[in-house]
């Protein structure tokens, strides 16, 4: 996962796979979840971003096997 801040748009994207997007859907306004051809989530893309708490980034319970810091 990785998260990718973009000031020009004040907007988050939070990457949950690579590879392409082939469909972007609203869930709600300011809220847009990407998905691939098989429609499985790629991407969540967040506006105002600026608004939101991004000093602390908190996991709790990840079913992960390492984690590494960028």
């Amino acid at each position: 996962m990785k998260l990718h801040y973009y000031a020009e748009t004040d907007s988050l994207y939070i990457e949950l796979k690579t590879g392409p997007g082939a469909e972007t859907r609203e869930i709600v306004e300011g809220l847009n979840v990407d998905l691939d051809a098989a429609g499985v989530v790629v991407g969540l893309d967040i506006d105002h971003a600026s608004r939101l708490d991004l000093g602390t980034l908190e996991t709790v319970a990840l079913p992960v096997k390492a984690t590494r810091a960028a």
